[in-house]
């Protein structure tokens, strides 16, 4: 699908009770994001639209997305909060809010109706799930895996990556709890609606932590989602976890001998936050570009670049081809039945909740 650029009306967008005068915005922007092929289309999806319509405004993007409760809370006790817009996956976002670091929303009050005057926060639906966050993308987490190192049986499993007999070699896992500590509890015979209550306890994550030794010396963990497939293409690694838009990105655009393991893919949402307290100048510009980057046509516009499903429902029926290579979209996506049959449902309440704790006792099994 060609990207659409259709121009609003008036670049003076409603931030709170009325509107805010061009002249009244600042006139940059710092974005802070994952690099990459999100950040990409992420540009090409509203960056680049945006300002051909605000060729007054320059954009600065810092790619710390990863890092950002961290850095957040350092600017804030600072006191100099120097990125306008965050994107942040939803238990970050929850987090922030909890602390008073991420500006409370009416999503209907900031953010554009879908075309037919369907509100936001019914357009979103149940993926608002906090007051300061703003979903963009419905995202998965699962395997990619090089095709010509698996031999003639490809992994079909997510336990096939703690089976290093039958798949000998170097694995990349996220260095993170998340996601790694429930795929280890799931292949260590834990149901999957009772990997949270198992998690909840110090013999579960001692559990988890002890099925995660079995594979710990040939792991290469990674922060940033650009790593696995380079270590893919590199055959550094004959299998590793990242964003199932980056293994996209490399098998379909790159051509990669990467096939992809949708088992119990972990499902996740990313979305924007605002940082609090931002001065009057700098929040009317990010409001005026939230609006805009949004909407139903710009998150539509984003799933022909990556293979991420847009978190509005009004989107999905704008989502067609792949911009430059002409190939549906759909059949790429985590969210279709051919790749959905066992998934993973991320719990981002509980890891809200419990994230601190986890990655204390993530890094200290990491240090041993």
């Amino acid at each position: 699908m060609k990207l659409v650029k259709t121009l609003l009306a008036s670049s003076a967008l409603a931030v709170t009770a009325g509107a805010v005068a061009a002249q009244d915005m600042a006139n940059e922007l710092t974005l802070v994001s994952w690099g990459g092929a999100y950040q990409a289309s992420q540009v090409k999806a509203y960056v680049e639209p945006y300002l051909e319509m605000n060729p007054e405004v320059s954009v600065t993007w810092d790619e710390s997305s990863a890092e950002a409760v961290a850095k957040l809370r350092a600017m804030n006790e600072a006191g100099n909060v120097t990125w306008d817009l965050v994107d942040a996956v939803a238990s970050d976002a929850m987090r922030l809010c909890d602390e008073g670091l991420a500006e409370e929303l009416n999503h209907d009050e900031v953010l554009a109706a879908a075309p037919d005057g369907t509100s936001a926060s019914e357009d979103f639906g149940d993926l608002l799930v906090s007051d300061c966050f703003v979903p963009q993308i419905v995202y998965s987490t699962t395997f990619g895996y090089r095709t010509d190192m698996v031999g003639d049986e490809p992994p079909t499993s997510v336990c096939d990556v703690f089976d290093l007999a039958k798949y000998p070699g170097k694995r990349a896992l996220q260095k993170r709890p998340i996601d790694n500590m429930e795929w280890a509890l799931y292949c260590d015979g834990v149901a999957k609606d009772e990997l949270y209550d198992a998690l909840g306890t110090d013999e579960g994550v001692a559990r988890a932590l002890a099925k995660l030794d079995t594979i710990k010396d040939q792991v290469v963990w990674w922060t940033a989602g650009a790593e696995t497939p380079q270590l893919l293409a590199d055959g550094e690694v004959v299998m590793g976890s990242t964003f199932n838009g980056r293994l996209f990105s490399a098998i379909a655009e790159q051509n990669q001998p990467i096939g992809m393991l949708w088992d119990m893919q972990s499902f996740d949402l990313d979305g924007w936050v605002v940082p609090a307290g931002l001065p009057a100048d700098r929040k009317a510009r990010v409001m005026d570009f939230l609006k805009f980057a949004t909407d139903t046509q710009r998150l539509a516009d984003q799933a022909a670049y990556i293979s991420y499903g847009p978190a509005r429902k009004s989107s999905a029926p704008l989502v067609g081809k792949h911009a430059e290579l002409g190939i549906d979209m759909a059949p790429h996506m985590p969210t279709d039945p051919a790749n959905s049959g066992n998934v993973h449902v991320y719990d981002y309440e509980w890891w809200a909740d419990n994230r601190d704790d986890l990655n204390a006792k993530f890094e200290a099994w990491l240090a041993k």
